[in-house]
This record gives structure tokens, C-alpha cells and sequence, in this order.
């Protein structure tokens, strides 16, 4: 099934915003885009077929999500994840990040302060400071190449905060949070009665040699105080279709985002999403798990790559997801510098690493969720660009 990945598909004039945007957005219809976190492959032609077979039905009125909607998240968190899942506790929405807005609105007043551990996803700054609350960063730490969450530094902060943001696998650094680690931190938010948003919507691209833990499952008291928010969508390249979904254990803090939900009138679904849904939890398993043994071997030959053939740019060999976390910082050029230099003579498009915090200064996000063609040609201009300044 490997050579599935192998395939390469031209993604150009599709509305397609990695590629479609490229020029608009770096300036150069000669860069290759390795930017926003999606992948290049074909969706499972299970999910292909589920979508195809539900537009041939010529009516796209409202959805309403069965019964195999649930069911086909249970058995799946249970099946890959060990976690046991009741269907109440699953609400449906547009989007991850809609649903940490929603959280924050529902668990948080105006001024309330949020934790956020940078450097990480763009939204988790914006959701916060566009909703009127206050911005606490804990900064990740950088320990012999590997991040580690700072606990001593977030004791510290925790004084009056009433939510903490947290990305399980972590975007973009590539973690994947241990059992100890996430203990430590639901200890820390239980005796605070801090609520604990879990943005988990990299679960299922944990490589091979790590394990994805889920907040929620590590004890009824962390569960009492956890949002996790998940979707098919990163997993299965389905993000298009704009359905998430959020597992909230606690019933009194389940009506309460269900209200937001409501309110903002978030609740009703995409048709075609819970399609895509069901399909790839009831019949993705194996094509995923051939996707993570070819997204490893992309690791292994980045990781090769730029230790043999690029001075200046090293990269903690991630654990999750399909980005790799670029530090570019021997390269000695500012900020501005950096993102001419990718754009202008390396010719390849990655995210600016101060998109993601004041701690991404001095790094680049790469995307490596493509064919390996691709990826051999990207990282050979970079090569080629570093070779000559």
C-alpha cells in the first residue's frame, strides 16, 4: 500500500490554499509549498467512496448524526487509544479551533487569564487575546534537543488562571506528551480547578516508538476538568470538510460549552464531514497505519539529510504529526532575513517559526506530509541555497 504515498497529484487550480495560495502568499509561483498542515496524499478510497456515494444522493439538506456517528468514535478512541468513551460526551462542531473559543467563552470571563505553551499553533494566540482574555505564556524548554514543559516556570504563573490551552501532540514541535509529563501538569490544574482545554487533533499520527496519551484518561479528576477536542481531519486529510468534535466528561461543564455551541449556532455539522468521519473510523485503520510507517521513513531520511548535508539547520526528531520544527539559528540571520532567504533562494515555502511565538524566533515549520519526491526536492533546494551564502 506504501506506493499509495508514492503518488503524486497535482493539487494546483483545486481551491486548494497549500498550493493554491502559494504565490499570493510568498510572493513567487517558483516556491514549493511546504507550509500549512495538510498532506498531499489521496484520502482512503474508503473515505472517497463514503463522500461519493452520499453526493450521488442529489439532496445535501441538513445532517442529523446517527447513532454510528458515536459509535464509530468509541470504538476507534478505544481501539487505537484505550480510552473509553461515553456518546454524551461527544459534541460536534466545525473546527478545533472554533471549539476552543468555544470553551474559552463557556469556562471564562473577559480578562480571565489562559495558559499557552509556546511555541505553538497560531490559534491558541489569537483565540485567547481575540476574545478579550489575558495571554499567560510557559514557555517550552529546549533540553538537548528535546522540548520539555517548564513546569517550575508555570508553578509560578498559575496564581488567578482559569484555563490552560494544551496541545497533545504538540504543533509544532512534534511531542508527544508522556503519561508522567501530562500527570504532572493535570496534578498542577486539579488542585487549582483549572480547566484543561486538550487540543488532541494529532492523536493518530503518533510515529512508530511513541504513544499518544489522552488528558482525559489519566484519572476521573483530570477528566472532571478536561475539554479534548479531535477530529478526523489531520489524520486522514479530510480538513476541508470542517468537522471536529469535542469529549467533555464532566456534565455540568458539558452544558456549558454546549450552550456556547448552541448560541453561536456551531452544532449542526457538515454533511459530507460526518461522512468522511465515519468512513475513515470504521475503515481508515489500515491505510493510517501504512501512513505512519511512510510518514517514519520520511523522519528518518530529514533527519539523515540535514545532519550529513545541511550546516546550520538541526531538528528534535519529532514524535507526532507530519511537521518538523526547523532551528535555524547557527544560520546567524534575523527573522526577516530567514523567511527571504526560504522564500527567495531556497524557493520553498515553510511557516515562519514567529508565527507560533516569540520562542519560534530563529526557526522555520516544515511540512513533510508528502510524497518523498517531494520532500528530496525541497530539502535539496534548501541544501543548495544554505551551500551558498
Amino acid at each position: 500500500m506504501s506506493a499509495i504515498f508514492d503518488e503524486m497529484i497535482d493539487r494546483r487550480r483545486t481551491n486548494c490554499r497549500k498550493w493554491d495560495a502559494a504565490c499570493q502568499l510568498f510572493g513567487n509561483d517558483e516556491v514549493l509549498p511546504m507550509w500549512i498542515a495538510d498532506m498531499d496524499f489521496a484520502v482512503p478510497a474508503a473515505v472517497a467512496r463514503a463522500v461519493q456515494e452520499r453526493a450521488a444522493h442529489e439532496i445535501y439538506g441538513y445532517p442529523h448524526k446517527e447513532e454510528r456517528f458515536y459509535r464509530a468514535i468509541q470504538n476507534w478512541l478505544q481501539h487505537r487509544h484505550g480510552w473509553q468513551v461515553q456518546p454524551e460526551w461527544i459534541l460536534g462542531n466545525p473546527g478545533v479551533v472554533s471549539a476552543i473559543s468555544t470553551a474559552i467563552l463557556a469556562f471564562t470571563e473577559p480578562g480571565d487569564k489562559i495558559v499557552i505553551q509556546p511555541p505553538v499553533y497560531p490559534p491558541f494566540f489569537s483565540c485567547v487575546t481575540k476574545n478579550n482574555r489575558q495571554l499567560v505564556e510557559n514557555p517550552l524548554r529546549l533540553v538537548n534537543g528535546q522540548y520539555q514543559m517548564d513546569f517550575e516556570d508555570l508553578t509560578g504563573k498559575l496564581d488567578g488562571v482559569k484555563l490552560l490551552l494544551l496541545c497533545n501532540p504538540h504543533n509544532p514541535v512534534g511531542r508527544s506528551w508522556t503519561r508522567e509529563e501530562l500527570l504532572r501538569l493535570g496534578q498542577l490544574c486539579v488542585e487549582r480547578g483549572i480547566v484543561i482545554v486538550s487540543d488532541e487533533i494529532h492523536a493518530d499520527l503518533v510515529l512508530p516508538g511513541a504513544i499518544h496519551t489522552p488528558m482525559a484518561s489519566l484519572s476521573p479528576e483530570v477528566a472532571r476538568l478536561t475539554v479534548t477536542c479531535m477530529a478526523a481531519s489531520k489524520t486522514f486529510n479530510v480538513a476541508g470538510l470542517y468537522t471536529s468534535i469535542a469529549l467533555i466528561a464532566d456534565q455540568k461543564l458539558r452544558q456549558r460549552f454546549s450552550g456556547v455551541l448552541e448560541a453561536l449556532d456551531l452544532n449542526g455539522g457538515n454533511l459530507f464531514g460526518i461522512t468522511a468521519l465515519i468512513a475513515a473510523f470504521e475503515e481508515g485503520e489500515a491505510w493510517l497505519d501504512e501512513l505512519l510507517t511512510y510518514l517514519d521513513g520520511n523522519v528518518r531520511y530529514m533527519v539523515d539529510f540535514f545532519a550529513r548535508q545541511v550546516e546550520g539547520i538541526t531538528l528534535s526528531r519529532p514524535e507526532a504529526t507530519y511537521l518538523a520544527w526547523l532551528d535555524c539559528r547557527e544560520l546567524q540571520l534575523s527573522q526577516a532575513r530567514l523567511k527571504k532567504f526560504f522564500i527567495q533562494e531556497a524557493k520553498v515555502g515553510l511557516n515562519d517559526g514567529m508565527t507560533f511565538g516569540r520562542a519560534g524566533e530563529g526557526f522555520m515549520r516544515l511540512n513533510y506530509g508528502c510524497p518523498r519526491t517531494i520532500l528530496e526536492e525541497g530539502l535539496g533546494r534548501i541544501a543548495q541555497a544554505v551551500r551558498l551564502l
